[in-house]
């Protein structure tokens, strides 16, 4: 089976991610890419639904041990395409012209709760799973599109906090804070609601992109200004 495939269940596009931790790296970023150009070609498709396969993650985050071997290689051109990659997801998932929903029935950690943020709305375990921002435990900081993609699903206090401690946390709490829309425990209850909620959308593709586009206008900004500046010189590299 592909490692990334989508299905429709009637007008809903289920996006799965099929490769256990689903950890982040330039082909991770170029199948999720492709898949949703595929499923945006198809104009009945109305909502997106995106999960994961594996019952214990949703996504772990960047492919650190890939990273690695690139970096140990000096292959600095293949990491930036990567990071300008994962923008590119990022931005896609920001302006797309349906609605979005990431179900998240396992751990998402790093990159993998920021992809989860990056849709309009999201679904959890309530009994198992962690989310969590654990880049100031490894000393990658966010690049500056990062912290507006991510703050602008949480109160402020509250990202300011997950994101200076580095603390886990479940669906239960995020679902207290508005980050969840629906916390439930019931694996299959998750999916199957999350659908259901993502077919209550028939909305037009055009006034749909129109308000993602001036919703999200400074976000774009940073990814094609400040982000390049920070890529160009590798500053997501690890920190002491």
């Amino acid at each position: 089976m592909a490692k990334t495939h989508w299905r429709k269940e009637g007008k809903v596009a289920v996006l799965t991610m099929d490769d256990g931790p689903n950890k982040q790296d330039l082909d991770f970023a170029r199948r999720m890419l492709a898949c949703l150009q595929e499923i945006m070609a198809d104009a009945e498709v109305s909502s997106l639904v995106l999960t994961s396969a594996d019952a214990k993650n949703f996504s772990q985050g960047v492919n650190v041990e890939w990273l690695l071997e690139r970096q140990q290689a000096g292959d600095a051109q293949t990491i930036k395409q990567f990071m300008y990659s994962m923008n590119e997801l990022f931005k896609s998932l920001l302006l797309l012209p349906i609605p979005s929903i990431a179900v998240i029935g396992g751990h998402a950690y790093g990159n993998g709760s920021i992809l989860a943020c990056g849709c309009d709305f999201r679904f959890m375990r309530a009994d198992r799973g962690y989310f969590c921002f654990p880049e100031i435990n490894v000393g990658i900081p966010f690049l500056p599109s990062m912290i507006k993609y991510v703050s602008r699903v949480m109160p402020n206090a509250y990202f300011n906090e997950l994101l200076l401690s580095g603390r886990p946390v479940g669906g239960v709490e995020l679902e207290k804070m508005g980050v969840v829309t629906k916390a439930i425990a019931d694996p299959e209850l998750l999916l199957s609601q999350a659908i259901a909620y993502a077919a209550t959308f028939e909305k037009k593709r055009g006034i749909f992109a129109e308000m993602k586009k001036r919703m999200h206008a400074e976000i774009i900004q940073a990814m094609e200004t400040e982000d390049v500046k920070h890529i160009e010189a590798l500053f997501l590299m690890v920190l002491d």
